[in-house]
């Protein structure tokens, strides 16, 4: 019987490749809108997926004028999924928008804008040097590593806990972890476009199936 994961999403369409992914490794998705009702008693673990920027009243900031327009329910429906989630320690995997609120949650902060660092598509785009001794090391190998990225916030403040696991060439984090639970791993990248064709991106989602 497949493990059952709950996916956040907000456009139907976008959290396709997603599902994709989580299926490719033997996941069956459940999908989560925020406004619906599915809590995450009876779910083997969560997905945070990529979206729209997370409203910076949330790490005490005034929004900066790039940013989109704040979706405070799904804010809020991620934020009590996260809790719960590492409260029962179910395996977590969060993704572009799912890191900075990953990190947003537990206390840290964003940069909310960092000029040029948008690289739309699905290519492998830019170098992040994995810290060995990790999850994330143990999922994908240490080292150096080619990735796709498109977004413009990047983690600032490491929330306390968390540990940065992986970093661009210019310093930003590229993923972050808790140690101390089972699987609770965070990425800026977009692995899930990559999973048909890379076998790092298959590799991630595999070790987050491997732990459910």
């Amino acid at each position: 019987m497949h493990k059952r994961v709950g996916v956040t999403y907000r456009d139907a369409a976008k959290v396709v490749p997603y599902e994709k992914a989580l299926r490719e490794v033997g996941i069956e998705p459940v999908r989560i809108r925020a406004g619906d009702s599915e809590p995450v008693e009876g779910l083997d673990g969560l997905l945070l997926t990529g979206g729209v920027d997370v409203n910076p009243r949330l790490f005490r900031q005034e929004p900066h004028e790039a940013n989109d327009k704040p979706d405070d329910e799904r804010d809020a429906l991620e934020q009590r999924l996260l809790e719960s989630a590492l409260k029962q320690d179910l395996p977590v995997l969060a993704i572009c928008r799912g890191m900075q609120l990953f990190n947003v949650v537990q206390g840290g902060t964003l940069t909310q804008h960092v000029e040029g660092h948008v690289q739309p598509g699905v290519v492998e785009a830019h170098p992040i040097g994995v810290e060995a001794g990790t999850r994330l090391a143990q999922a994908i190998g240490p080292g150096k590593h080619l990735v796709n990225s498109r977004h413009h916030q990047i983690v600032d403040q490491t929330a306390p806990g968390l540990r940065v696991s992986a970093r661009s060439e210019e310093g930003y984090p590229e993923a972050l972890e808790m140690d101390d639970r089972k699987f609770a791993v965070a990425v800026q990248w977009h692995p899930e476009d990559l999973v048909e064709n890379h076998e790092e991106a298959r590799r991630l989602f595999q070790a987050f199936a491997d732990s459910l």
